[in-house]
């Protein structure tokens, strides 16, 4: 593993996840030589991301973070060819969990010094928005916004509540689901959701799209299409626990490039919620970057 390495933190963080980082660097200066640098916006991360030279870049947060350097990277059009790492600080720990990343500080510190760079792809919308591990919408994005006034006060809990209380409701959409262009799903069909997956779950651990690879270079697109409400309801009963898979409504499908079209939706990708919008296109930017993993 490279020796020169930059931590990217949030200044804005309490003191349980600066304990952390403190362990981690105790770990990572045995065998490498590392700046850590704060940032609390935009331009301050655009500043820091511009004197990283060569260094592996470590961002020290969860998926919202490791989505914000990326993008940022991205925009400036200087992801090709960085290498990344992550220390998982945040609540859910996605994209860490797909790349097989200890969530313990200390242990994914170890892991970082004695992984290797792996190429990486990430996901694009036609505005070259980043998904970096997984984009949903209808009934996910609901749960997702309503999962996120709970973890505020009670932490990863907060997304099985967000599912369940949107099982009381469900919403359904009328949208065109392509899959390179072969029409998955249609419009006189109703859709409770639909998730493009680059890695595997969402919400701390929900598998969406189990079989998800960020390196293989396409995505799994998830079709939850359950028919009367009764159908809904147990489709979603059965999301927090990941068994949606069990349901006879739902499809996986593989491709490169994913667009949705029809009733407005919301989008939930790697946590940040947007939209209502009436059509979303997404494709996969195989190998865009590399991603430091543990050792097989």
């Amino acid at each position: 593993m490279a020796t020169r390495l930059l931590l990217i933190t949030n200044s804005d963080a309490g003191t349980a996840d600066q304990a952390a980082v403190d362990a981690a660097l105790a770990v990572l200066r045995e065998g490498a030589e590392v700046e850590v640098r704060g940032t609390s916006s935009p331009d301050e991360l655009d500043d820091v991301l511009s004197e990283a030279g060569d260094r592996t870049i470590v961002v020290a947060g969860g998926d919202g973070s490791i989505h914000a350097v990326i993008q940022a990277l991205h925009g400036r059009g200087d992801l090709a060819g960085r290498t990344l790492a992550l220390l998982p600080l945040g609540t859910g720990n996605d994209f860490a969990r797909t790349l097989g990343v200890p969530l313990e500080a200390e242990e994914a510190a170890r892991a970082l010094l004695a992984g290797s760079p792996r190429p990486t792809d990430v996901v694009v919308d036609e505005r070259d928005q980043v998904t970096v591990n997984s984009v949903h919408v209808g009934a996910g994005a609901e749960a997702g916004r309503a999962g996120a006034r709970w973890k505020a006060r009670l932490g990863k809990v907060g997304y099985p509540i967000g599912a369940l209380q949107t099982a009381l409701n469900p919403p359904t959409l009328r949208v065109r689901v392509e899959v390179d262009d072969d029409v998955v799903v249609d419009v006189d069909q109703p859709v409770l959701m639909v998730a493009v997956g680059n890695g595997a779950s969402v919400g701390g651990g929900t598998e969406l799209t189990p079989d998800a690879d960020p390196h293989d270079g396409v995505v799994d697109v998830m079709i939850a299409a359950p028919a009367g409400s009764l159908a809904r309801l147990g489709y979603l009963l059965r999301l927090p626990f990941a068994r949606h898979e069990e349901h006879r409504d739902v499809r996986i499908v593989r491709g490169r490039a994913v667009r949705v079209s029809g009733t407005p939706f919301e989008c939930n990708s790697d946590g940040e919620i947007d939209g209502p919008v009436a059509e979303r296109a997404w494709r996969v930017l195989p190998a865009a970057y590399s991603m430091v993993v543990p050792p097989r």
